[in-house]
């Protein structure tokens, strides 16, 4: 348990707030590429409790702007783009990609008014399907060489969904092995060969046992945390018998991002991005280590359950997630479907829209939720005296900070430390793209570089 002080540190993201301070010192999601690709490239933007409006001009730049027209305060999200900027609707005030004020049409002619006016504007750079911003002060950090952000295009697929919760509480169920063996526990295994683009519904590497087999009847797993350049790794260990263990690396990506494996072939990697102390957006960009990404089906397949232009599950609190007790009682865990975000949706939401901390009780499947709150903390402290967070990086740095490694398999149960190392790279060797091994893996087991 914590106290409510505590517990207010490390959730809160406002401009003045400890956390939000630390979150401003790193790219944030905004919107999906696809959402600015329409015939009015306009959209309302709340990020970290603040309020902007994201654009594209007819050069196709893209432009973050505070909401507010910094001539009487109306709202720029309903502002007309013309002549290279977004003009305000409410007096034809114009400012373009970079905030600059390049028309006031209704005072005289000739008034110099508009030169001593500027709205405050935001980096946005296109990575991975995602628009990216930058909201702190001074120079951005460099994005890191991760493998969401190196593979081509055409091996990569972004979306997104909305969750009523503190972003928090949203991330940790992302770092926490345990859960999946019952919250996402099936009764019956399907065929594994129409699992794609679907979590825990393929087998894993080398072995035809389907991931929900493994999940249901091997409940209890060890779980290593260990810290990183990067956050956390997180592994996770079942044994399957003594010759054969269950061996799952999942990873966080400091501070609110985990990357897991979806298959054999695809991994996740996923923000947790507050939208305010209340809300977030979770925005995943799926990666490919073998075909190109089937774009199609992977929209279509999430389009079931989440709407335009908000991105909200059709399954939320207002209609119980959907949950049938019939179900409940002979087919899934938790009575909600097949599909695993909204499993975890109800999880995190039922906790209330910022989890009370002071009234839980952890234990030993928890470990990794204790280690990221430890390194939160930390990383909140050293802002606040004035240094930079982890993976606050410069363009050097960042070429250095790959992968991370992921990766779902049996192997064997003496031996698994260097079989999950082994399976990463094949996997890497194997792509058509040829991502890196990550520096780490190779300091970690050096024969390997040997071995490829």
């Amino acid at each position: 348990m914590m106290s409510q002080e505590q517990n207010d540190l490390i959730t809160r993201v406002g401009p003045g707030a400890p956390a939000g301070k630390l979150m401003r010192m790193y790219w944030q999601p905004a919107a999906l590429v696809d959402e600015l690709a329409g015939e009015r490239p306009v959209r309302a933007v709340k990020l970290l409790g603040q309020d902007f409006v994201l654009f594209k001009d007819a050069q196709g730049r893209y432009g973050l702007l505070d909401r507010d027209c910094p001539h009487r305060g109306a709202d720029l999200a309903f502002g007309r783009l013309e002549n290279g900027g977004l003009r305000c609707a409410f007096h034809g005030w114009l400012f373009d990609a970079d905030g600059n004020c390049l028309e006031t049409p209704a005072e005289p002619a000739g008034s110099p008014l508009c030169k001593n006016v500027k709205q405050r504007a935001y980096p946005v750079v296109e990575k991975g399907g995602i628009l990216w911003a930058w909201l702190g002060d001074g120079a951005a950090p460099a994005f890191p060489d991760l493998d969401c952000f190196t593979a081509p295009d055409a091996y990569t697929f972004a979306f997104r969904g909305l969750i009523e919760c503190n972003w928090l509480q949203a991330l940790e169920v992302g770092i926490d092995p345990a859960h999946a063996s019952f919250l996402h526990r099936f009764f019956e295994d399907e065929d594994t060969s129409t699992a794609y683009g679907k979590q825990f519904r393929g087998a894993s590497a080398d072995s035809e046992l389907p991931m929900t087999k493994v999940l249901r009847e091997y409940d209890r797993p060890i779980i290593n945390v260990e810290r990183t350049e990067y956050g956390l790794r997180i592994i996770a260990l079942r044994e399957i018998d003594a010759e054969r263990t269950h061996v799952r690396v999942t990873n966080q990506l400091f501070p609110h991002a985990f990357v897991i494996p979806m298959s054999t072939e695809m991994t996740i990697t996923q923000w947790h991005v507050p939208v305010d102390d209340e809300t977030c957006y979770w925005y995943a960009i799926f990666t490919s280590y073998g075909a190109p990404v089937d774009r199609a089906k992977m929209r279509a397949q999430r389009l079931e359950l989440y709407e335009l232009p908000d991105y909200r599950s059709r399954k939320n609190k207002s209609n119980d997630y959907g949950f049938d007790p019939r179900e409940q009682a002979t087919a899934t865990y938790t009575g909600m479907g097949n599909d695993i975000n909204v499993h975890d949706q109800w999880a995190v939401e039922s906790m209330g829209r910022i989890q009370d901390r002071t009234r839980e009780h952890l234990g030993q499947s928890d470990k990794a939720i204790i280690q990221y709150r430890r390194l939160l903390r930390e990383q909140i402290e050293k802002v606040a005296g004035g240094e930079s967070p982890m993976l606050f990086l410069d363009a050097a740095e960042a070429r250095s900070v790959q992968g991370p490694a992921t990766m779902d398999g049996i192997g064997p149960t003496r031996g698994w430390e260097t079989y999950w190392m082994e399976v990463d790279v094949r996997r890497r060797r194997n792509a058509p793209w040829a991502p890196p091994v990550p520096a780490d893996i190779i300091r970690l087991a050096p024969h390997l570089s040997a071995a490829e």
